[in-house]
């Protein structure tokens, strides 16, 4: 179970929005990186969330200096729509590679990265909105596009492909702090062999907790509950601790 602060990378300046939009500017990516793996981060996540839109390359630069002081798995996410692509991050030291609109473009790209790299290094990262009872569609284009494509599907076709894991982002969720999409985290997880990560919606330390436990995720993502310090990850996993150890003496 893993606690894990989410960068949102835009011109190199973290940022946060709700809902996918208001996106504001919110602090430099590597002061918070610092603070994160202090603060007993599991794991960093960084997307670079214009560069698929924009068609350009990553700030290798900034993923760089992170890197110097991330000792923990650092993922990176944004732009990443080749082998070599994928070869330039792993000069630079990181460990996973989080893969959207390129996959959904082509999800064969998944299978070739997964052949070359090692399945648990590739992740399936799905942006998702719901659009019916019971029915979570893929948004690309920064949770602006329809896709058309089944969220379940979607999720069952990355695993077959290679990925290793499953970042799922709730945009229905997404910064309003009212807790985890559990309905759709917990769907999208009993219909998959590999780990789920939830993202999109933590506001309080039981939210971490219920994601990952009724959830049933493996990982729990936030961002701007770490970014405006409304939260310490090492007091929710204290907390989730606490739950669980309690329960089991139950």
């Amino acid at each position: 179970m893993r606690i894990i602060p989410c960068l949102d990378v835009d011109k190199g300046k973290v940022v946060k929005g709700k809902k996918f939009v208001d996106i504001q500017e919110i602090a430099d990516p590597i002061v918070l990186a610092k603070k994160y793996v202090e603060d007993g981060a599991d794991e960093l996540v960084f997307y670079d969330i214009t560069a698929s839109t924009e068609d350009r390359e990553l700030f290798l630069d900034t993923i760089q200096e992170i890197r110097k002081i991330t000792p923990i798995p650092f993922m990176v996410g944004g732009g990443i729509k080749s082998l070599q692509d994928i070869e330039n991050l792993i000069q630079i030291g990181v460990d996973k590679f989080s893969i959207n609109s390129a996959a959904i473009n082509n999800l064969d790209f998944i299978k070739q990265a997964a052949e070359q790299y090692g399945s648990e290094r590739i992740i399936l990262s799905m942006d998702v909105k719901k659009v019916g009872p019971g029915k979570w569609n893929v948004f690309a284009k920064g949770g602006q596009q329809d896709t058309g494509i089944d969220a379940i599907e979607w999720a069952v076709q990355g695993e077959q492909a290679g990925a290793g894991e499953v970042v799922l982002n709730s945009i229905d969720a997404d910064g309003v702090k009212e807790g985890y999409d559990l309905e759709l985290t917990r769907t999208i997880a009993e219909k998959i062999n590999i780990p789920v990560i939830a993202s999109g919606g933590a506001g309080k330390k039981e939210d971490f907790l219920l994601a990952l436990t009724e959830g049933k995720a493996t990982g729990a993502l936030g961002a701007s509950v770490f970014h405006y310090n409304e939260l310490i990850i090492s007091d929710i996993k204290d907390y989730i601790s606490k739950q669980l150890n309690g329960a089991e003496e139950e």
